[in-house]
Parts: C-alpha cells; sequence; structure tokens
C-alpha cells in the first residue's frame, strides 16, 4: 500500500510541479504580499515538487526517498500561508470564490498531505506501527 500511495503522491507532486513552471499566474494570484520576489518563490515550488516526486518515487536509494519525504512535508507547511491567503482572498469575493466546500476541507488537507510524504517517504510508520496486519 505504502508503495501505491507514494507512486500516487509523486504523481501528484510531479503534476503541481509542472503546473507552477508552465502555468505560474494562478499561483502568484494567491501569494502573500510578504513573499519577496514571487515569480521565482513560485519557479522555485515548482522545483522543489519535481524534485521531491523524483525522489520519492526512485526505488534504489531509502535516505534519498527520505529526504524527499521529508522534502515534501516541509513544503507542504511552507506553502500553508498562500493556501491561507487564497482562502481569505477567495471568500472575500463578492461570489464566494471556490467555497468554504473547497477551501475547508483544503486545510484540513494540507496536515494530511505533511503526514502523507513523510509515510510515503518512509521517514514515519506512525500510526500502523506495531498493527497487526
Amino acid at each position: 500500500m505504502r508503495g501505491m500511495l507514494r507512486a500516487i503522491l509523486a504523481l501528484f507532486y510531479f503534476a503541481a510541479g509542472v503546473i507552477h513552471i508552465i502555468a505560474p499566474k494562478p499561483f502568484l494570484s494567491i501569494m502573500p504580499t510578504w513573499v519577496p520576489a514571487p515569480e521565482a518563490v513560485v519557479l522555485l515550488t515548482g522545483v522543489a515538487e519535481l524534485l521531491g516526486a523524483v525522489g520519492l518515487i526512485q526505488w534504489f536509494s531509502l535516505p534519498l526517498r527520505k529526504a524527499a519525504g521529508t522534502g515534501l512535508a516541509l513544503y507542504a507547511v511552507c506553502v500553508f500561508p498562500a493556501n491561507i491567503n487564497h482562502f481569505i482572498l477567495d471568500m472575500a469575493r463578492p461570489d464566494g470564490g471556490l467555497g468554504l466546500g473547497y477551501h475547508v476541507p483544503r486545510m484540513f488537507v494540507q496536515p494530511l498531505l505533511v503526514w502523507l510524504a513523510l509515510w510515503c517517504g518512509g521517514v514515519t510508520d506512525w500510526p500502523l506501527r506495531g498493527r497487526a496486519t
């Protein structure tokens, strides 16, 4: 199961990385104003997602896979302010933007992505360690 979820997560981050690089405009629009050099940050986040995806999916180096999982977990923490900013900006729109049905689950998914990156990268076995199969 971990291998399958690792492949799905790697595919997700690979696709997100490509999108960050080839179509940065939506990501720039949700960037908090206090972030310096937003264009460079969006480009670098795309590169980080691509590198994390490749490191996560490779099979020959557990230390590299753990580093990729850790990096993607830290990445998910670092982009959380942009998600919050998107929530605030979107909900302030007259039409309500994407609405609470999108933003509230997204707020809960972010910590799950942190854990999933760590688990898929083999950094943690929590909470599955010691359970009978």
